[in-house]
């Protein structure tokens, strides 16, 4: 059914007269009748009863109503949803982050777009470890993400949208437990249980300079895929671990007892940070950083 014909049918539907449906569209009565002529043939169906006094829809013609009607409220939407693009108020997210200790901010934020920007799809991909998710930005995977680093490449923007302090998870059964505050020197003997190393991830690279600081090589006994597995890698006695508050605050770790690390407040606190692409040219990327920004400032972050 093209366009033209679709708008002489529901005219003529709608006004059950040729004559004012062609005033309406502004068109000759000939050329009205020549659109529904060749609609009918083409689905080789009576779509319109005509007599000298009355035009009525047949049957075909009155299943017919309501599809033309849907087609053609999609072709006059047209510029609509073009221009809600364009602006941002439409369109797809890809937001990644690590999993139970970032849940909390992703949440929140979800939240707030899906009641801001009702017409953006987010989509999320949860359990990426940083430099991962660093790199899926990169090659296109994702729009966005979540995460900690301590370096970024050029070709990327990032905001801070948080700040955390890094925390030694230790057996509940540690001969150091009773200290509220423990240096990386007081574990040199133990063996550590850490996440994978990648470009610019922070917790592994912050272990390596503290403890060489301090004089002494990490002994690696286990890498953890994720912090919920490291915790439990730790809660079973395989190790010590360098990890952060969120991790203490929102990862379920019985077993684990978590203490302040002995270091000056530069060399502890990791900041959270959003990063994307710099040449991405997404318009609901770019609103979803609106969102994003109004929502720190309302927090007070």
């Amino acid at each position: 059914m093209e366009l033209h014909q679709a708008r002489a049918f529901v005219a003529v539907a709608e006004e059950l007269h040729f004559g004012r449906a062609a005033t309406r569209l502004q068109l000759t009565q000939s050329t009205l009748s020549r659109s529904v002529a060749q609609l009918e043939k083409k689905l080789d169906s009576s779509l319109v009863a005509r007599t000298t006094k009355s035009v009525s829809l047949t049957s075909a013609g009155e299943a017919l109503l309501p599809h033309a009607r849907k087609l053609l409220e999609l072709v006059d939407r047209t510029p609509d949803v073009v221009a809600a693009a364009n602006e941002g108020l439409t369109g797809r997210v890809r937001l990644g982050f690590s999993g139970p200790s970032t849940n909390h901010v992703v949440g929140f934020l979800a939240k707030e777009v899906r009641a801001r920007l009702p017409g953006i799809q987010l989509e999320l991909s949860s359990s990426l470890m940083s430099y991962v998710g660093l790199e899926q930005v990169l090659n296109g995977d994702l729009d966005i993400a979540l995460g900690r680093w301590d370096a970024l490449p050029a070709d990327v923007e990032s905001r801070v949208i948080g700040y955390e302090e890094l925390v030694l998870a230790l057996p509940n059964d540690h001969p150091l437990g009773d200290q509220d505050a423990i240096s990386l020197r007081d574990l040199e003997k133990d063996n550590w249980v850490v996440l994978p190393s990648g470009p610019g991830a922070s917790m592994p690279q912050r272990l390596h300079t503290l403890a060489s600081r301090d004089g002494f090589i990490p002994r690696i006994s286990h890498v953890a895929p994720d912090s919920a597995t490291c915790m439990v890698l730790v809660a079973s006695g395989y190790g010590v671990s360098l990890t952060q508050t969120s991790v203490q605050e929102h990862v379920y770790s019985p077993g684990v007892i978590y203490r302040k690390l002995d270091a000056e407040r530069e060399d502890t606190e990791l900041q959270v940070r959003l990063v994307w692409k710099r040449e991405d040219q997404n318009p609901a990327l770019a609103k979803f950083l609106e969102v994003s920004e109004q929502v720190q400032a309302m927090n007070g972050t």
